[in-house]
């Protein structure tokens, strides 16, 4: 027999009745039935009931054992009795009573349980993330995340892809959000970076003639965490195909995702194909580039109704080029359950904390508007409002008034806030849609320059005929997001492999060629000799796992995660290193509590302190030198 199991803790049935096993793993619960004993032993695949008579020698040793303690307990398996079934577990018709028991490892007092689903705070949880992955939700998490990365492997296999692996210590590039920087030992006062994502490795694969790449990829960013994000790393579906249109690569993404996520939920998925949104709709609509197609609720643009307006606070707003934009909320103001005139204050408080002066809102209901801004409306907005937005008994129209940037921002929020609170999101769907167009460039608020608007290596629409032909606001990239329920999965574009294209949109936001060959040299140089049209995207492994085992945050469905701080409580990291290893890397630490500039002239004055005294030595070296020869 097996050291120290026959059988895991979720393998036995009725149809090993009779039979001796051998079961270890820890004491999940106990419990005293009039002096014998159960214990639910836990393993990583399940339960199983162990009974223990108080006749066993082993018997008093119990009263010197914790919950979480790990067993080995060896005996036969007995049928249950009919009205002892539990059907809840797999192995609940069956029981093991023990004749031997030896304990493997003791535990000392928990810092929280874990057979109860005590409210723990998360600094505790996650400094002792390895018992806090006991629990059966969390451990069930990390174990449905690995089968969604083999299931998404397989699948990107099937489709003819092939996994290449990228490099870890790289060089610094603008991405987007802060590298995370290695010092160099070998090379003194340089650094590497961790790679914020393999984007140029996978282009420069396919320059190489690899055609179809992908890899389950770790990403390292140093920014801020918020619900479906963690700082520091996280890990991506990274995919890359030559010879590929923007249609190749959602009918990719599509086929993935229809078939991955059944495997995991029973909730419903959108179809194939998935609606395709321009990004400028999907701000005025929905106020977001994020929308969430379970909700309803969107922004009716009704500014030109309110131009000549009684009501002054709108008609002055579209005077001084503002916007008035209205939201629909169909049947909560009919007569037999009206919302309280609360609701509607509450609201108005909500947008006032997202950013706006105020809301107004006319209630549709029994025949009747009723608003504190109906006496201002004299002209025909009523039935202009009734006919634009079809109105029926019932139904309510919130107002915004502002700059367009400012209403779709607020906007935006309120079609949330209206949802949840309303319960008009389904929680048992799962809705897909792509952002497109995306406009290349923008101006920059403060200086009015021309800027890139998103990824400045994304192809432009139209290629080098719309950049010198078009008003640049006008051009829009192939550059593309997947959005599930509100959240972003990916982005991704079809990259601009034309060196001369490039050249000249950087220099439409002031980048000179030199400039150009100086940051992205190692690009350039490929593309100038023969590189395929190419494109990719790279879906988050840790947003899709947090979706299907729907986790209010991303931490949920991470092993061993940082906490908001980007600090990992369980190893104590960040943390600080010795003076040895700061100096064989060349690094000074600067105090905290110094100014930067203050510290940067003290270095400054060592450094030439130091040059001064290295001249004056090899001055002295020189003029002895002959007299040596």
């Amino acid at each position: 027999m097996h050291e120290f199991r026959t059988h895991t803790c979720g393998e036995l049935r009725k149809s090993d009745v009779g039979i001796t096993a051998r079961l270890s793993g820890w004491i999940h619960s106990v419990r005293d039935h009039g002096g014998i004993i159960f214990i639910d032993l836990r393993d990583h695949y399940g339960k199983t009931q162990v009974v223990i008579d108080p006749t066993k020698d082993f018997y008093q040793e119990l009263e010197r054992w914790r919950v979480e303690t790990v067993v080995c307990f060896t005996g036969k398996v007995v049928a249950r009795t009919p009205e002892t079934v539990n059907p809840k577990i797999e192995t609940g018709e069956i029981e093991l009573v023990a004749d031997e028991m030896t304990v493997l490892g003791e535990t000392e007092q928990l810092p929280f349980l874990v057979a109860k689903d005590e409210d723990a705070p998360e600094s505790l949880r996650l400094k002792y993330r390895f018992l806090d992955l006991r629990r059966d939700e969390l451990h069930n998490h990390i174990v449905m995340r690995a089968k969604l990365i083999e299931s998404l492997r397989r699948k990107m296999w099937d489709l003819g892809f092939t996994e290449y692996q990228t490099p870890i210590l790289t060089s610094s590039s603008p991405e987007g959000a802060r590298d995370y920087l290695v010092p160099s030992r070998v090379h003194p006062g340089k650094f590497y970076a961790l790679p914020q994502a393999p984007q140029q490795f996978k282009q420069l694969l396919m320059v190489a003639g690899f055609d179809r790449y992908f890899q389950i990829a770790p990403c390292f960013r140093d920014e801020d965490a918020r619900a479906d994000r963690s700082p520091g790393e996280f890990y991506q579906l990274d995919i890359e195909m030559s010879y590929a249109t923007q249609d190749d690569i959602f009918a990719i993404l599509e086929d993935l995702l229809t078939d991955i996520f059944p495997k995991f939920t029973t909730k419903q998925i959108s179809p194939a194909p998935f609606p395709r949104i321009p990004f400028r709709e999907s701000m005025e609509r929905f106020g977001t580039d994020k929308p969430d197609l379970r909700n309803p609720l969107e922004m009716i643009d009704v500014t030109d109704i309110f131009k000549d307006s009684g009501f002054q606070a709108f008609s002055k707003t579209v005077a001084a080029g503002g916007v008035v934009k209205a939201i629909k909320v169909s049947g909560i103001a009919k007569a037999d359950n009206p919302q309280p005139r609360r609701f509607y204050d509450e609201m108005i408080a909500f947008a006032q904390e997202c950013g706006a002066k105020g809301m107004a809102y006319i209630i549709w209901s029994a025949g009747e508007t009723k608003s504190p801004i109906v006496k201002f409306l004299t002209g025909n907005e009523l039935p202009s409002l009734a006919e634009k937005a079809g109105i029926q008994d019932g139904d309510v129209l919130f107002f915004l008034a502002d700059k367009r940037a400012l209403v779709n921002s607020v906007g935006g929020k309120v079609i949330g806030e209206l949802g949840r609170r309303l319960g008009l999101i389904d929680p048992n769907v799962f809705k897909f849609c792509w952002i497109v167009d995306f406009p290349m460039f923008e101006t920059d608020e403060e200086t009015g320059a021309l800027i890139f608007c998103h990824n400045p290596f994304s192809m432009p629409q139209g290629g080098m005929k719309a950049v010198e032909t078009q008003n640049p606001l006008d051009i829009v990239a192939y550059q593309y997001d997947i959005v599930c329920n509100g959240i972003e999965l990916s982005s991704g574009a079809i990259r601009n492999h034309q060196p001369e294209l490039m050249y000249k949109l950087f220099e439409m936001c002031g980048y000179t060629r030199e400039v150009v060959d100086d940051k992205f040299g190692g690009m350039i140089r490929a593309f100038k000799l023969g590189a395929p049209p190419h494109g990719g995207i790279a879906p988050g492994v840790d947003r899709m796992a947090m979706l299907l085992a729907d986790a209010p945050n991303i931490r949920e469905v991470i092993a061993f995660p940082f906490n908001q701080q980007a600090e990992d409580l369980m190893m104590n990291a960040p943390a600080a290193v010795d003076m040895k290893q700061l100096r064989e890397l060349r690094v000074i630490p600067v105090p905290q509590e110094l100014k930067y500039e203050e510290t940067f002239k003290k270095l400054l004055a060592e450094a030439e302190r130091i040059r001064a005294a290295e001249a004056a030595a090899a001055a002295m070296n020189a003029s002895a030198a002959p007299e040596q020869n």
